[in-house]
């Protein structure tokens, strides 16, 4: 089955000028720039897009702007997700209008509804709208999980198309993708290759930010039929993975340090985050510089 947004989706950064408003020609250079590298979709306003701290009007000019960058050589999928569910329709109605091909939903937070609410809540938005779903499991931030059972209920319904995976709960996500059709998508960088192996449709990465054509490369390599190579590649990008996503600061924070270094479109995080400071920066940079030139 062809993944319907792509295989290789970066979770992209929402750029931000020196003063913190919204910078749309930023967004629409990155964006382009990552397209070019390897991309074959991005997903805006979601975790590492800042989505708490931008406004539906920020929201909707992002999609639209990305949209003008990138035209059709890339999926675009529209973070929406918001704990309250007629407030999460009328983005999704928004996201639809401003130019999205999909949209990502996370489950309800802070609130920790059961099973059968987290089910009405996606149901209701699938209906709402002609877009396809992708659901956004990620109980470490929302405080609830989407349980399995809950997910193969859902996959019935005919615009729920994907799962971003973020739940570290490998047997589960093998479990749905072996009695779904269901597109899987790994939303943690380090089970980007595993998940693939097992089936799962590619990833939504918030390192391809920074070394898209690397992370590209190992789904190219395990569908060549070069397994050994792309274990090989997998694992030499390991210690920035693990540098931006698991070393104590949100990846957003990380991500936009080492593009900034870099000299790519980012800006400042905005509060209550905080920028790395100057010893994280030079850290990410070396570990970025080793993988790059190995």
């Amino acid at each position: 089955m062809t993944p319907p947004f792509g295989r290789a989706l970066c979770a992209m950064i929402t750029p931000f000028t020196p003063s913190g408003a919204l910078d749309l020609d930023g967004a629409q250079r990155l964006a382009a720039h990552l397209v070019a590298q390897g991309c074959d979709g991005l997903v805006l306003s979601g975790t590492t897009g800042e989505s708490p701290t931008t406004t539906d009007a920020e929201k909707s000019a992002l999609i639209t702007a990305v949209r003008e960058a990138v035209a059709d050589r890339a999926s675009i999928v529209a973070g929406i997700g918001t704990p309250d569910t007629r407030h999460t329709v009328d983005l999704a109605r928004e996201a639809e209008k401003a130019g999205a091909d999909g949209l990502l939903v996370v489950a309800p937070y802070y609130s920790r509804p059961p099973q059968d609410a987290i089910e009405a809540h996606f149901r209701e938005i699938a209906d709402a709208g002609e877009l396809p779903l992708m659901l956004y499991d990620i109980p470490n931030r929302t405080g609830v999980r989407v349980e399995p059972e809950t997910i193969l209920r859902l996959s019935a319904h005919p615009r729920i198309a994907a799962v971003k995976d973020c739940s570290y709960d490998f047997l589960a996500a093998q479990k749905v993708l072996a009695r779904t059709d269901l597109a899987y998508y790994a939303g943690c960088d380090e089970h980007n290759l595993a998940l693939y192996a097992v089936g799962g449709a590619g990833y939504v990465s918030t390192v391809s930010n920074v070394i898209p054509a690397r992370l590209r490369a190992v789904l190219d390599a395990f569908d060549a039929g070069d397994t050994a190579q792309a274990a090989r590649l997998q694992q030499q990008a390991t210690p920035l993975i693990e540098a931006i996503m698991s070393a104590g600061l949100p990846g957003t924070v990380t991500t936009k340090a080492l593009l900034s270094a870099l000299d790519l479109p980012a800006g400042p995080v905005r509060t209550p985050l905080r920028p790395a400071d100057d010893r994280t920066t030079d850290g990410l940079l070396s570990l970025y510089s080793t993988l790059t030139t190995t």
